[in-house]
């Protein structure tokens, strides 16, 4: 009997049917554990309202050690595989990629045949990366036409700061690293984000800082002198080489997330950048095809929040002002909404995009932040402030959660960030509300990162087709 081939089904050619297609019915939730006592862990939170266990995490996928740090995991394949310049039209989006960010391990989580019962099925230890890619501190993971694209924060030696960070590759079938990515890598040094205008062959990745800089906490010294990144690259993605680098200016500082428009037809995006040091704001900034370079602009500023010194953390009370630390940003598949998580004011703010180089303020979820600490509607406090964002493929839900960083938690937040995931319900105006009912808490000594959604979500997707 002939087999017939078909696409995963959560695959889609389009934004547009993607947003059509059926409603996530799990979250994966990363948690971390900062005092290394426990192993990190891979929580699957009930996404589904008619499940009896809407809510409720329904399994944990604990790491076989101590110490990752947990960060921004992904999947081995998506929709970006039924382009035409796919090797691999019938990969299933099955594995998650989860890098341990201080350990430099990657984990692969296998989400079949049950996605409510996840479980490890490899592990590649911090040796293996550094000999075969030549970095370390495995940060961001995006599935690709050719494979799986991992960003990472360090290079060699003890420090991380041997060398550039950059890009390596894995195969998506064998779950095999195949070696780093760049060919020609120009003058980038540091390293962050990366993400692609997958139609038109261009790549940018973004800048923070060598592991020295981030991984015991923020350091005054480094932010005050301009020594994190404020830079975004452009590369021809299939040559593998750097081809632009716009300076954004000393003083915009963590030049962070890139979200670039999801229409395939469109050649512009979104950069969240942490803080300006001569006013504390943050910003976002929209990129654009000119010709045969790209422009950038600064659109949109949030200002600090003045303070008296007595309610501030100690980092924060020589400034009497907290930063809105842009931590996160998240575009919907429709290229209309950007939701911008502002850590340090607990703000998650809605922005309409229609017009990229005028977004326009929509709306405001106050909750967390490190002055007003403003408590969830069903009257538990939310720690921390709104910082990893996933938004639902067709938009009308948006999860987050309240840990950046271990080390800058506790310098931000020193009474300490208990992980919680919340969600914000969009109306068919843009208009959000937040969901008083839907509070998930993941126990005592847990923080919470990084989510994910089965089947696909708006920050992992792209596409070939209009």
């Amino acid at each position: 009997m002939a087999t017939t081939l078909r696409p995963d089904p959560t695959f889609y050619p389009s934004p547009r049917l993607a947003m059509a297609g059926p409603a996530e019915q799990y979250g994966y939730v990363a948690l971390l554990c900062p005092d290394g006592s426990r192993p990190d862990a891979i929580a699957v939170v009930d996404f589904d309202p008619a499940s009896p266990t809407y809510t409720q995490e329904v399994h944990r996928v604990e790491m076989p050690n101590t110490g990752d740090e947990l960060h921004h995991f992904g999947w081995n394949a998506c929709s970006s595989m039924l382009g035409p310049q796919s090797c691999h039209p019938f990969v299933q989006r099955r594995y998650l990629i989860v890098p341990g960010l201080r350990s430099s391990r990657l984990h692969i989580i296998d989400t079949q045949p049950d996605p409510a019962q996840a479980r490890i099925v490899k592990t590649i230890e911090a040796d293996e990366l550094l000999s075969k890619t030549g970095y370390s501190r495995p940060h961001t993971i995006h599935c690709g036409p050719e494979g799986i694209y991992i960003s990472t924060l360090g290079g060699a030696g003890p420090d991380g700061d041997e060398g550039p960070a950059g890009i390596f590759l894995m195969d998506c079938e064998s779950l095999e690293i195949l070696g780093r990515w760049e060919i020609d890598r120009g003058p980038q040094d540091l390293h962050y984000d990366f993400w692609w205008h997958i139609a038109h062959d261009i790549a940018m990745t973004s800048e923070w800082c060598k592991p020295p800089q981030f991984e015991n906490g923020l350091v005054p010294e480094a932010l005050l002198g301009n020594q994190y990144g404020h830079r975004i690259h452009f590369w021809d993605l299939s040559a593998r080489k750097h081809r632009q680098v716009i300076d954004l200016g000393e003083n915009h500082q963590m030049a962070l997330e890139l979200r670039p428009a999801h229409d395939p037809t469109r050649q512009h995006g979104f950069l969240g950048v942490v803080v300006d040091t001569t006013n504390l704001a943050g910003s976002i900034w929209t990129w654009y095809r000119d010709g045969k370079e790209f422009r950038i602009e600064k659109t949109a500023e949030i200002p600090a929040q003045p303070a008296a010194a007595d309610q501030l953390p100690e980092l924060l009370k020589g400034f009497e002002a907290v930063p809105p630390l842009v931590t996160d940003i998240d575009l919907s598949l429709d290229d209309r909404y950007l939701y911008v998580a502002c850590w340090g004011i607990g703000q998650l703010r809605q922005y309409d995009v229609s017009d990229p180089m005028a977004p326009k303020l929509n709306g405001t979820i106050e909750l967390g932040g490190v002055v007003n600490a403003t408590p969830h509607p069903n009257g538990q406090p939310f720690a921390g402030g709104p910082q990893m964002v996933e938004i639902s493929r067709d938009g009308r839900r948006v999860y987050f959660t309240n840990s950046l960083y271990s080390s800058w938690d506790d310098q931000f937040y020193p009474g300490g960030v208990p992980g919680a995931l919340v969600k914000a319900d969009i109306a068919a105006d843009g208009t959000m509300t937040l969901d008083p009912d839907f509070f998930v808490s993941f126990g005592e000594g847990y923080r919470a990162h990084q989510v994910r959604l089965h089947g696909g979500d708006c920050s992992t997707e792209s596409f070939a087709y209009p």
